[in-house]
């Protein structure tokens, strides 16, 4: 639906008129054909000052009476644009109650949710990324279809809410839309970070969700053990293309870089520090923290190899991330590898296998992965069933050499 078939119009209510004539303005928000909604601009008017919609006369109350009715109007066309933005199918009634909220200056939680949004549009490209974004518009459309599921509401006031609120939607993403785990943690914690924007914006004194914890799905992280890791390196495969894409693979398996940032590493990235060894110091897509790595033989060999076929100021050719998962699949499949490999695997083989197994400190791998606190790392840091085995097996041979027992 375009902009042009939602009309926002108003007139007087004459057969309301005080004893002074004055008559209350009202606002009329037609969606469509069939959709309409009336309410009241909370101002009044006489009949003698009024024509088309508009105060008539050169009075300072006239002027401030079509200034107040320009800018309902002009809300109502932005609220719908929001919400459209989100869905197709708005309703005149749903942005009336937005308004209204705006308009007597009660804060409502989808339209807070709305501003949100596009602040952080705006900072898309600075210090934040798109799908993150989505992320949130996603979050946004879920609560709204709940609001007119739960409680036939399009919006719902700040002071409205409560423990029993989130539970309700909880349940609601769980049962009535068949969410996964993870899809509901995503949009539960999309909802507190508006809520903790609204509390440190005055408009909530306390979090009503405060003692609310989302389920968390049990998170296995997949990586490569230093035997499957061998068997990919020497792995004789089918064509250039599957060797292609096995190098970019390994290239995130002993620098730890991602496929986004690997897409963006340039000329300028690459840097020899004093002792003349090449490192790549640049920032993540996603956070914009910075990160350095320094660079083994492996990685040096691979960008060597394909420097004549990147793109002019490219470091690698890359493939699509599908086409990459699609052959990975293949790769894995040539060499025995039973799990199912994804590029992103070579992140977490990098963190695992190549740094945490080899000795490197946790702190230097946080560094290495350009995260911004040590506890994402963790995250990382599933240390290999070799890396136990080795050190319980040393253990024990200290043990024995220490200790005795007397027989």
């Amino acid at each position: 639906m375009n902009q042009e078939d939602v009309r926002v119009s108003f007139y007087l209510k004459k057969s309301e008129a005080d004893e002074q004539g004055q008559c209350p303005i009202m606002g009329r928000l037609n969606v469509g054909k069939y959709s309409e909604a009336a309410f009241s601009v909370k101002m009044t008017a006489p009949e003698s000052a009024w024509l088309s919609g508009r105060a008539t006369g050169k009075s300072a109350r006239s002027r401030e009476i079509n200034r107040q009715l320009d800018e309902i109007r002009a809300s109502a066309l932005s609220i719908y644009q929001d919400l459209f933005a989100l869905r197709e199918n708005v309703s005149a009634e749903e942005v009336k109650c937005i308004l209204l909220g705006m308009a007597y200056g009660q804060e409502t939680l989808v339209a807070f949710f709305l501003r949100f949004i596009k602040k952080f549009e705006k900072k898309i490209g600075v210090n934040r990324v798109e799908s993150t974004a989505t992320s949130y518009k996603y979050a946004c459309s879920h609560l709204i279809r709940f609001l007119n599921k739960e409680y036939n509401l399009s919006d719902i006031p700040f002071t409205a809410l409560d423990r029993s609120f989130i539970d309700k939607y909880d349940l609601h993403l769980r049962t009535d839309c068949q969410l996964g785990t993870g899809t509901i943690l995503l949009l539960t914690t999309r909802l507190m970070t508006v809520i903790r924007r609204a509390k440190s914006a005055g408009i909530l004194t306390s979090n009503p969700f405060a003692s609310y914890e989302a389920e968390r799905p049990a998170r296995e992280i997949k990586y490569l053990t230093e035997q499957e890791l061998e068997r990919i390196m020497s792995t004789p495969l089918h064509n250039r293309k599957l060797y292609h894409i096995r190098d970019l693979f390994l290239f995130s398996c002993f620098t730890g870089i991602p496929y986004g940032d690997m897409c963006r590493l340039s000329d300028e990235d690459l840097v020899a520090v004093e002792d003349g060894t090449l490192w790549i110091k640049t920032s993540r897509k996603k956070t914009k923290i910075s990160y350095e790595v320094p660079l083994l033989d492996i990685p040096l060999y691979i960008l060597e190899k394909y420097r004549d076929a990147a793109p002019e100021g490219k470091l690698l050719p890359m493939y699509s991330n599908s086409e990459l998962n699609g052959a990975l699949k293949t790769i894995a499949a040539l060499c025995g590898i039973e799990q199912r490999l994804v590029f992103h695997a070579g992140r977490h083989t990098s963190a695992t296998t190549v740094l945490l197994s080899n000795g490197v400190p946790l702190e230097t791998v946080s560094k290495i992965l350009g995260h911004e606190r040590i506890s994402t790392t963790q995250i990382y840091a599933h240390v290999t069933d070799d890396k136990v085995e080795d050190d319980t097996r040393m253990l024990d041979a200290k043990v024995a050499e220490r200790f005795s027992v007397a027989i």
